[in-house]
């Protein structure tokens, strides 16, 4: 396999210690199990046998929940000594990736899609940098992303306060290995500081689609969260 996940597991989940106060967002309980392992799920179905999580908040319990190995998959650490942000954390743990292509997710949302197809499109297209989208009925939490001419990103748009339909960024991108290289170093954020840069030379494409999709970053949607993944199961 040429690709290495990456899954972004180090944020505090400030928003959440009402509910979750033991562990990283990412390992919350849900429908039984910690999040983490339906993404890593989708990620053995995707054929990846390499798994990065870049952990920070808490990184001692990623290791007594999950080990060093899930099913096929192998499961290494990287520790963020202080937060890097998204942009970051992915240029950190993309020093341990030697495989042609990277895929990050986001460590706390799940898109019930075939991520081995948005790969073997993202191949097939030789894109530099591929995002993957998702319409939402209401994307006033999350801002819009354009799509131009043969899926090109054009722009992202800003939060609007109406309730409106859109594609939004799910949090899982795509892109050639060497584009670690072109991610500052420090700290910063990948969909503000990086990513439009891309954007505007022209790397960035898109794939869309209407899969369920959810995220456990509040209180509210995290208990939403357990009747969504164990109908996503049976489904």
């Amino acid at each position: 396999m040429d690709t290495t996940a990456i899954v972004l597991a180090g944020g505090l989940g400030t928003r959440l210690r009402s509910v979750v106060r033991d562990r990283p967002k990412v390992l919350a309980t849900v429908a039984g199990r910690p999040f983490a392992t339906y993404l890593l799920d989708q990620l053995e179905d995707a054929g990846i046998r390499q798994v990065i999580l870049s952990t920070g908040y808490l990184a001692d319990v990623f290791d007594e929940v999950l080990g060093h190995q899930y099913g096929a998959v192998e499961l290494e650490y990287v520790h963020e000594g202080s937060p890097l942000g998204t942009g970051g954390a992915i240029k950190w743990a993309g020093r341990h990736v030697t495989t042609t292509h990277a895929l990050v997710l986001n460590g706390d949302s799940y898109l019930g899609t075939d991520l081995g197809q948005y790969l073997d499109w993202h191949r097939r297209k030789e894109n530099d940098v591929s995002l993957l989208l998702v319409q939402v009925l209401d994307a006033s939490r999350y801002g819009t992303v354009l799509l131009g001419h043969e899926g090109r990103v054009t722009a992202f748009l800003e939060k609007r306060p109406e309730k409106i339909p859109g594609l939004i960024n799910a949090g899982i991108y795509a892109f050639r290995s060497e584009f670690f290289c072109k991610i500052p170093e420090g700290r910063c954020s990948l969909e503000s500081d990086v990513l439009p840069e891309w954007i505007a030379a022209h790397r960035v494409r898109g794939f869309a689609t209407d899969a369920p999709f959810i995220d456990i970053g509040t209180p509210e949607d995290y208990r939403r969260s357990h009747q969504f993944l164990e109908r996503s199961r049976r489904e």
